[in-house]
């Protein structure tokens, strides 16, 4: 198989962001190519169409690759409930959670690596060209041993590797050759840099890259300009772009949780001219917003709990009595009902019984199984919107207005006020052009600012990943780099 692997100097060098350009670069030019990444770490996850869960940013990456996303382009998520162990999702489904000492000891290197391989075999029966992404840095000494996501991976595949750094973060001359020195005997296989995020005259640059080249003895492939105006959905922590990005003035507080999951769905927003997303982390913050959203989260009790104390929660409460527009995205719609019960120590680290919000006549029951699935629904204005359901916990409704039915007929969600408050298992709502529109329409009713019509996302979303392939064609030595890309691999 031809491929290529992207590793970093950092963590956010922009990896993900190089892969899906790559990607979408090779499938402008017609070629059988796909993503992958042996082992994420994200609370950010894809289902796939046979309701399998993988990295979002391999599903991003698909997309921009042309070809469905499979189970096999990430055959290991980590998906964090603390901070020292993990849910791990082995192959799409859930195998066991795992603290990391037990994890790098007694997985890595025979069940996780085994299953790496396997994913590499299909991944080269189906595929043309594969292209890699690592995680963090391959310079991480304390991990160069047992670690499945880097070097042991592009030896494993045989593919040569293309450093990214981070220039915008300062530093980076250093961070290059400190990662070289780094990854030891690996170095041979680092045979091209790119330098992202790059501000200001590129003249400024071309002593320095010079010196690195000559230094190294590695050609530097490029330099990627900082984008501001180009939208590629997330890997993890809430969009950069979108909570610093100041805009319109239809102001849109989004809920801060610890351990929020799933926040891409917000990211449909960054379309809207008139919309401004903001987070609320503390009272102060809260303000006067025009609407709320609470997001998913990984421990839906565990962040009610730490909304209780800190006052967040009651804020929300009267900011509904006083007329506030809500919506709850599956952690956060369960936090809108009655009570939380884990029984099995499911949801959060004890067995308990809390109290929610009381929004909706709702109670929600934790267990082991977990529902991930994509699915299609009619919701209460009649509109066809589809998502996907990743959670864990039954809901029980008494006597309570739903949000929509699902195509198997089970009830999903909750609506209060003549739908002042919404809620659904269904991430992915916003990404409903037709409901956002809607949706923001009420708010922007109420909050007397003008009403807007329906953004496309689907076709933004397309234009994103040319432009950004364009970009990549522009600024990157594209002949050098298939150069490398064009050698057989037998695994």
């Amino acid at each position: 198989m031809k491929g290529i692997m992207i590793q970093g100097t950092h963590s956010d060098v922009g990896k993900s962001y190089i892969t899906t350009a790559l990607c979408r670069y090779l499938a402008n030019k017609g070629y059988n190519v796909a993503p992958f990444k042996s082992q994420n770490m994200s609370n950010n996850s894809y289902v796939t169409h046979d309701g399998l869960e993988i990295g979002r940013a391999q599903g991003t990456q698909a997309q921009a690759a042309k070809v469905l996303p499979e189970y096999y382009m990430n055959p290991i998520l980590l998906k964090p409930k603390k901070d020292t162990a993990s849910e791990v999702i082995l192959n799409g489904k859930v195998y066991k959670t795992i603290d990391g000492f037990k994890y790098t000891k007694e997985f890595t290197l025979t069940t996780g690596l085994n299953e790496v391989k396997k994913a590499l075999n299909i991944h080269q029966s189906k595929h043309d060209i594969i292209v890699i992404e690592g995680a963090g840095s391959p310079a991480e000494v304390n991990l160069n041993d047992k670690e499945i996501v880097n070097m042991r991976i592009a030896e494993t595949a045989d593919v040569d590797v293309v450093l990214v750094v981070d220039i915008d973060r300062g530093g980076s001359f250093a961070s290059v050759v400190g990662t070289l020195e780094l990854v030891f005997e690996h170095r041979k296989r680092i045979k091209g840099i790119i330098f992202n995020k790059f501000r200001g005259d590129i003249n400024l640059l071309k002593d320095g890259l010079v010196w690195l080249e000559a230094y190294t003895n590695i050609k530097v492939l490029g330099v990627i300009p900082y984008l501001k105006d180009i939208h590629i959905e997330t890997e993890d922590a809430q969009s950069e772009m979108i909570f610093k990005q100041k805009k319109g003035n239809l102001d849109i507080a989004v809920i801060h949780l610890e351990r929020v999951s799933n926040n891409t769905d917000i990211e449909p927003f960054i379309y809207e001219e008139d919309v401004n997303i903001r987070i609320i982390n503390n009272i102060k913050d809260f303000r006067s917003p025009d609407a709320i959203i609470i997001p998913g989260t990984k421990s839906t009790i565990d962040d009610l709990l730490e909304l209780k104390s800190n006052g967040i929660a009651d804020e929300i409460t009267a900011y509904i009595k006083n007329g506030g527009i809500v919506f709850g995205i599956c952690g956060g719609f369960q936090i809108l009902g009655n009570k939380l019960i884990d029984p099995l120590n499911v949801d959060t680290n004890k067995t308990t019984t809390v109290k929610g919000l009381n929004i909706f006549n709702i109670d929600t029951t934790f267990n082991e199984n977990k529902q991930v699935r994509n699915i299609n629904a009619i919701n209460i204005f009649n509109q066809k919107i589809s998502g996907y359901e990743i959670h864990l916990g039954d809901t029980t409704y008494h006597n309570q207005p739903h949000f929509s039915i699902l195509e198997d007929n089970k009830i999903d969600g909750a609506t209060f006020n003549n739908n002042q408050v919404m809620g659904t298992y269904l991430h992915n709502v916003f990404h409903n052009d037709d409901f956002r529109n809607l949706w923001l329409n009420q708010v922007r009713k109420k909050a007397k600012k003008e009403l807007k019509q329906k953004i496309n996302t689907s076709t933004k979303k397309e234009e994103d990943f040319d432009k950004l392939a364009k970009i990549f064609e522009k600024n990157i030595d594209t002949s050098f780099l298939m150069q490398l890309i064009n050698k057989w691999y037998i695994f």
